[in-house]
């Protein structure tokens, strides 16, 4: 063959390569995109408040409304096994579109009760998008699944703090932080539908079986993995709920910029910015050092963070918000891991649904520190409400050491564990 003639396996290699990094571009801009929904009222509190007559207690509760509208659409993927049985991508674009549709409405509905069930089924939908976007990238990449999932895990903590950045921006105009993340959710599932394709990992769904997802609870492995997720999701979405209102309490409501860039605001994105370049750092780390030595880490980082920082004078305000950030960037640099390690404790045929699974119970736990913080903010402060979200990091690290040392962990990033 003529020297100058491409070798035909090193074009396939590629154009696989080329088309890894194009799926992952699209899927990560679409999470940003898609996910932008999630935090929608929470960054608009505010203005709830005046506009709709809303108590902290109420700003709560539709916060729960979308956690426990995930929990339920993901519990009815995983139980229908749609996530196998269908083209993730095809799901992830139908859910994304209807939660950016449903967003809409909290505009027009002052009914406090309309609200909660929008933001409900809001959440049901979202269920059909974080995790069928884990699955198509699992379809995608086997060495690097935890940088790709790593990086996807960046674009949804971009997407979720988004409407901080909108808020801060259109701080007059509440209705365009709406508005803004309902156009974008439409858009980012047009463009996992249209433009992405299936990966030449992506395995055919096994028939449905329930009883597969009772090894959640029967294998150690997964069992570890699952305390570990819930011990990350104790503290995350608590975390995320309120870190604008305490950086509020701690800098007041003024502007950063002029008269439009509201401060609390942009130092609550700046928290989500942190976390999301932490994400794709944490995944090169643990395909180095492996997935239990860096979700123990983080978690040890964030949980001791959460012991303190609500303590802190508020006159330090520049501390607090320097810890706002570290805090930020650990609370969620071991998300993704746990999703790549089920992903390789599980049979591929029902590795959408493990992840879905998985995921539904974390959320469901997350209602109840979301819950908790303002109860306690208000009956004891900051200090000690967010000490309390030290309690699921601590016991989380000690389940992910334990897995490292079980020999079902050498199939975790490539035997690193």
């Amino acid at each position: 063959m003529d020297a100058s003639t491409p070798n035909t396996t090193d074009q396939l290699i590629d154009t696989e390569s080329s088309a890894r990094k194009r799926a992952l571009f699209l899927v990560s801009a679409s999470t940003v995109f898609g996910l932008s929904v999630w935090f929608s009222t929470n960054a608009i509190a505010p203005a709830l408040e005046t506009e709709k007559g809303f108590s902290d207690g109420d700003i709560a509760w539709l916060t729960i409304a979308v956690q426990m509208g995930f929990v339920a659409g993901s519990v009815l993927i995983a139980l229908t096994n749609l996530a196998d049985l269908i083209p993730a991508r095809r799901l992830y674009g139908v859910a994304a579109i209807a939660a950016g549709a449903l967003n809409v409405l909290v505009i027009p509905v002052d009914d406090f009760t309309a609200v909660i069930l929008v933001r409900f089924v809001t959440g049901m939908f979202l269920g059909g998008v974080y995790p069928p976007g884990m699955k198509i990238l699992s379809g995608w990449f086997i060495k690097g699944r935890g940088i790709a999932l790593g990086a996807m895990v960046g674009a949804l903590t971009i997407g979720s703090g988004s409407p901080h950045l909108l808020r801060s921006l259109f701080s007059d105009q509440w209705e365009a932080t709406i508005i803004g993340s309902s156009i974008l959710s439409v858009l980012g599932g047009l463009m996992v539908w249209t433009l992405v394709s299936d990966g030449p990992h992506d395995v055919k769904g096994a028939t449905f079986a329930p009883r597969y997802m009772l090894r959640l609870f029967t294998n150690r492995a997964q069992r570890l993995t699952l305390i570990g997720y819930l011990g990350h999701m104790w503290e995350l979405y608590a975390m995320w709920a309120w870190i604008g209102a305490f950086l509020l309490a701690v800098v007041g409501s003024r502007p950063l910029i002029g008269d439009r860039l509201e401060l609390a605001s942009a130092l609550a994105f700046a928290v989500f910015g942190a976390g999301a370049i932490a994400s794709f750092v944490a995944g090169l780390m643990a395909e180095r050092w492996g997935r239990a030595y860096v979700t123990a880490g983080a978690m040890g980082i964030s949980g001791s963070l959460a012991l303190f920082i609500g303590y802190i004078p508020t006159e330090m305000s520049l501390l607090i918000v320097l810890l706002a950030l570290v805090w930020g960037a650990a609370v969620i640099a071991d998300s993704a891991q746990f999703s790549t390690a089920m992903t390789e404790l599980s049979d591929p045929a029902y590795r959408g649904t493990m992840l879905t699974f998985q995921t539904g119970i974390g959320f469901a736990l997350t209602a109840v520190t979301i819950r908790l913080v303002p109860i306690i903010v208000d009956a004891s402060g900051w200090g000690l409400a967010f000490a309390m979200l030290a309690i699921g990091p601590a016991i989380g690290a000690a389940a992910m050491l334990w897995l490292r040392r079980l020999p079902e962990a050498e199939a975790m990033a490539g035997g690193r564990r």
